[in-house]
């Protein structure tokens, strides 16, 4: 365990301890340093991740994984990759047969994911579910959302730049519930033709005009009664004013749209200055 190949860490031992079994340098009394060599500490860690213990979350499509820190999971759709290199952990299903594979969401590098984390009521965006996602990016949290919705459910995801639009739409040929589109949400009818009726529309687009371009969106996509989720970064709309008066008025640009707000949320300590705003629109019926 440890004790140095040849006889060599049996006294005071500060040496450096050579030897198969033990890599470490051996600065511990009678020499069992940091002994990380085939019968150190490294089976020890292969038997513990194994015994990955994953518990549904009360939203549906989440899961969470429970161990020395808990983390928030969702189950992944194309076993054995990642998308921005987070970490997989595999478990056995219920009925021991098979294995599963699940992708750890970190809510640092996503707003809906620290939405989750941080306690959000209702969560509209759930297996087969039909989510236009303006803002995607390069599909950090877009991946998330299309393990979340499932192989019934679609993820229509918009990006104006061309650089992340790019890594949307290479992650997007693995995925087949992603439809990326490189196109300005301001202009929705651009991508008229792209997009069916959906159930949810989730922005991050840090724009001033975010609640305009939302519901505009809404106008033309969202069904009667669907969701809207927005992810308001105070400093985008106006950098001058308190954080609380942003998200204040634009609830309100929100409700004067046709968007009936339920639920504001701080995204602290993961964002700094973000609220989530979960809303149900009531639009009248556009006539195409």
């Amino acid at each position: 365990m440890g004790f140095g190949g040849k006889d060599k860490g049996f006294g005071g031992g500060k040496g450096k301890v050579k030897g198969k079994d033990s890599k470490g340098k051996g600065k511990g009394k009678d020499g069992k340093g940091k002994g990380k060599g085939k019968d150190g500490k490294g089976k020890g860690k292969g038997k513990g991740a194994s015994q990955v213990v994953i518990e549904p979350h009360r939203h549906e499509g989440v899961f969470v994984s429970k161990g020395k820190d808990d983390s928030l999971v969702t189950r992944n759709l194309v076993p054995g990759e990642s998308v921005y290199g987070e970490k997989r952990l595999v478990a056995e299903s219920a009925d021991k047969e098979d294995k599963i594979e699940y992708r750890v969401w970190n809510p640092f590098r996503s707003k809906l994911g620290a939405a989750i984390v941080g306690g959000i009521g209702q969560m509209p965006i759930k297996p087969g579910s039909k989510v236009l996602y303006l803002g995607g990016a390069s599909g950090t949290t877009v991946s998330h959302v299309s393990d979340m919705v499932g192989p019934e459910g679609v993820v229509y995801a918009v990006e104006f730049s061309h650089r992340p639009g790019r890594d949307l739409t290479n992650m997007a040929k693995r995925r087949p519930n992603i439809v990326p589109i490189v196109e300005d949400a301001r202009q929705p009818q651009r991508y008229r033709m792209l997009v069916g009726m959906v159930d949810v529309i989730f922005a991050d687009v840090a724009q001033p005009d975010q609640a305009r371009i939302v519901t505009l969106n809404a106008s033309y996509f969202l069904r009667n009664n669907g969701f809207v989720l927005i992810s308001i970064k105070a400093s985008c709309v106006d950098s001058t004013a308190a954080p609380e008066a942003v998200f204040a008025s634009e609830v309100d640009k929100l409700r004067k749209d046709g968007c009936k707000p339920k639920e504001q949320l701080t995204l602290e300590p993961y964002h700094r200055d973000h609220a989530l705003v979960l809303a149900v629109y009531r639009g009248s019926k556009k006539t195409k």
